[in-house]
């Protein structure tokens, strides 16, 4: 390697280094001040009575919306005219959980979900562009039933939480007015993306192309749109369902009206790149949340922290899938995986 170019990557290496210690410092620094505030042996008590059977119930929710997951993200594909096994999609989507639950970062899992479907797609951009989407319909659900969490806790003149359901509306209307243009208009992508092409007309110009004949595709099927947008809602339910079976397994008395604004509320919270998978994050949103609700923070930590390692080991199941396929792979195709369509 050139010496211009070692000289090159030590300020980018040194400055991602950076940047990861300032997440871990984030992420312990929260926890310490979180878990200094409460009694440990409450703490312990409270997740070692827990109910076996309601925590096995709530592995069985999380997988009907990991299944439900998997069946969006193929309604998509197949409006792009990609026809997969759902068993295919169900397998990447799995892997996906894995590496979004165990890499230091929440996109692990897209890369692997892009990797798998750009050969069937013909293109990297095609199959980043309806990673997208799905992601971008998911928040959506995700705001969706935060709002409608709050409105009900509102309707029951229940203690708000720290966000009214008047805001979480207005952020929904935002988004939908802000994403609807691209896939009406797609078009605009030209106008919106037409500056990018000074640093390099052809390539650019390519990849600008293959995104509007892709938003073109989605805009000729709503009907795909909108099943998607109603699979999201249903699963952020599902995963509200989930913390629920854990609150119960628990005994912590906590409205689902407020779980349906808390659990989306944190995932919020969780995807601003300041700490390391969103530990520390997470349970100061729900010990702030439980505060509001006058709970015990034991009982807000204790809920965080078996919802999040009930998820990873859920989560394990797509190594073991990862791993199945790996060896059922023929090593030359790993290579050529590595390099996928462009």
């Amino acid at each position: 390697m050139a010496p211009s170019t070692s000289a090159a990557r030590r300020p980018k290496t040194a400055k991602h280094s950076l940047v990861w210690v300032l997440k871990i410092v984030v992420s312990a620094g929260l926890l310490y001040v979180l878990l200094a505030r409460v009694d440990l042996q409450r703490l312990w008590l409270v997740a070692r009575t827990a109910s076996l059977g309601w925590l096995l119930v709530s592995l069985l929710v999380y997988l009907a919306s990991v299944l439900v997951s998997a069946w969006r993200w193929r309604l998509l594909l197949h409006a792009q005219h990609i026809d997969l096994p759902f068993s295919f999609v169900t397998n990447s989507f799995l892997v996906a959980t894995f590496f979004n639950n165990f890499l230091p970062s929440n996109i692990g899992g897209d890369v692997v979900r892009i990797r798998d479907t750009a050969r069937p797609a013909g293109s990297k951009t095609l199959a980043a562009t309806i990673v997208l989407l799905d992601r971008g319909l998911g928040l959506l659900g995700l705001v969706f039933v935060a709002a409608v969490g709050a409105s009900i806790a509102a309707s029951h003149s229940e203690t708000l939480g720290p966000v009214g359901p008047g805001v979480l509306w207005l952020i929904l209307a935002g988004g939908v007015a802000a994403g609807a243009p691209l896939v009406l208009m797609p078009q605009s992508v030209r106008v919106l993306l037409g500056p990018l092409k000074r640093l390099h007309q052809e390539w650019v110009g390519e990849k600008i192309e293959r995104l509007i004949t892709a938003l073109g595709k989605f805009r000729a099927a709503p009907g795909a749109l909108f099943r998607c947008f109603l699979g999201a809602i249903v699963v952020q339910g599902t995963i509200v369902a989930f913390y629920a079976a854990v609150a119960r397994a628990l005994m912590i008395p906590i409205p689902l009206a407020h779980l349906a604004m808390l659990v989306p509320l944190s995932f919020i919270v969780q995807m601003l790149p300041v700490s390391v998978n969103g530990f520390g994050i997470r349970e100061a949103t729900f010990s702030f949340y439980f505060t509001q609700l006058h709970l015990p923070l034991e009982s807000a930590l204790a809920l965080s922290f078996i919802g999040a390692v009930l998820i990873m080991v859920f989560s394990i199941s797509g190594a073991v899938v990862y791993l199945v396929r790996r060896s059922h792979e023929d090593p030359r195709s790993r290579v050529s995986m590595e390099n996928p369509v462009a």
